[in-house]
């Protein structure tokens, strides 16, 4: 995904918007394709009175922007999509909302599962972070985005960061 293609998020209420778990999850289906507040609805197990305001939320951080209108049966069904296919968050603020983030829409695991989470620290210079963190995205840019026929959603979280652990002096220094 090109920059041009991502939104850069720098407001509060946009990460405010983005926070609360229903509109994250509002997010994830307008990834897939424009859709009604029926639809939403429907595929979020939502009255259209909560849809409907969680979608207003969205629209008024900028994230979400009618798409159409059509006529039906006296009324005028308006179809909703992302302003842009992805976002790009702000270097200071965006680690810990992805973080949040992902916490909020990690399922239980069920036996059998195929996923997999650990926590490991390598030491890098900073060219080898540089590539590896270029590695992640490559990885990212590869990946299915959009669901397809006996396909499941899962999470990705990757994040390279500088982790504060100290450094012991060298094998028998005096201390």
């Amino acid at each position: 995904m090109t920059d041009e293609q991502l939104l850069s998020l720098r407001s509060s209420a946009q990460y405010k918007a983005l926070g609360h778990p229903m509109r994250h999850r509002m997010v994830n289906l307008l990834r897939q394709r424009p859709a009604t507040l029926s639809e939403l609805t429907t595929a979020l197990d939502s009255t259209k009175g909560t849809v409907g305001y969680h979608v207003l939320v969205l629209r008024e951080a900028g994230l979400v922007r009618l798409a159409s209108t059509r006529q039906v049966r006296g009324g005028t069904e308006q179809r909703f999509e992302l302003v842009n296919r992805g976002f790009q968050l702000d270097e200071e603020t965006g680690a810990r909302f992805l973080h949040d983030a992902a916490l909020a829409e990690m399922s239980p695991v069920r036996p059998g599962d195929p996923g997999h989470t650990v926590l490991h620290h390598v030491w890098l210079t900073p060219e080898e972070a540089r590539t590896l963190a270029g590695r992640i995205e490559d990885y990212e840019h590869g990946q299915r985005l959009n669901p397809e026929h006996g396909t499941e959603a899962y999470g990705l979280l990757l994040s390279l960061y500088r982790a504060d652990i100290p450094l012991l002096p060298p094998a028998g220094h005096p201390t």
